[in-house]
């Protein structure tokens, strides 16, 4: 089984490919590059949902994998963290993948796409994944929410609380990612490393350095796990 990991930029993709041993090889997409160590392919496929859903789509379908089709999917990161729950360079694994701006302003606040009855916003991820990659790693677990516009007020912080009680983080990729996923039939995992908080914007206060050695870090300790993973016999979790 291989396991495909979708990153937003370059920085992110290499962070991840950090954690692995052996030689790099790199395989040649139209408008991409996938860097491949052992079983891990990572992608850095561009910023928000909309470049996340189609460079995971065309990895997926390309023929990367043939001889070994992909058993998984991960989205992979940095993000903004609901803190304290999450404080800096601390780490998050979703237990739902949700579209937090999908939908319709009205009169009476945010519709999700669902209350006007039609799409999804949320996957969820396979449980049993979820928890031993969390235990792996000592990450936290919550929803991670997937904005296509990055938060930077304390008025949009509190009402995505509101509308998402418990979400640890947001990030623009994740949901992307899990559509691209779910029309393959390939489980998805969403792994963030907090570089900041959700608010006011202060580059200042960032820890992007730290997030990114966090993420390193996850992906060493998790990859046994992300590399057995077959997901006909876990999806149940």
């Amino acid at each position: 089984m291989r396991v495909l990991v979708v990153t937003a930029v370059p920085v992110e993709r290499d962070a991840v490919t950090r954690a692995f041993g052996g030689a790099e090889e790199r395989v040649a997409l139209p408008g991409a590059e996938l860097h491949r160590r052992g079983a891990f392919d990572v992608l850095a496929g561009g910023a928000g949902p909309a470049a996340a859903a189609a460079a995971t789509a065309f990895a997926l379908a390309s023929g990367a994998s043939a001889s070994a089709p992909y058993g998984l999917v991960v989205s992979a990161g940095i993000g903004g963290a609901f803190t304290p729950v999450t404080p800096l360079g601390s780490l998050i694994v979703a237990d739902g993948i949700v579209a937090a701006d999908l939908g319709a302003e009205t009169a009476d606040g945010f519709l999700p796409v669902t209350a006007l009855g039609f799409g999804r916003d949320r996957f969820t991820p396979p449980p049993a994944l979820v928890r031993e990659v969390a235990a792996a790693t000592g990450a936290a677990v919550g929803p991670v929410l997937t904005v296509s516009t990055v938060t930077g007020s304390a008025e949009r912080a509190g009402a995505l609380l509101a509308a998402h009680p418990g979400a640890l983080a947001e990030a623009m990729e994740g949901f992307g990612v899990a559509e691209a996923a779910a029309r393959a039939d390939v489980p998805v995992l969403e792994v963030r490393a907090v570089s900041n908080a959700v608010g006011p914007r202060d580059r200042d206060a960032w820890c992007i350095g730290d997030a990114l050695a966090a993420l390193t870090d996850a992906f060493g300790k998790a990859a046994p796990v992300l590399e057995g993973w077959n997901s006909h016999e876990n999806l149940e979790g």
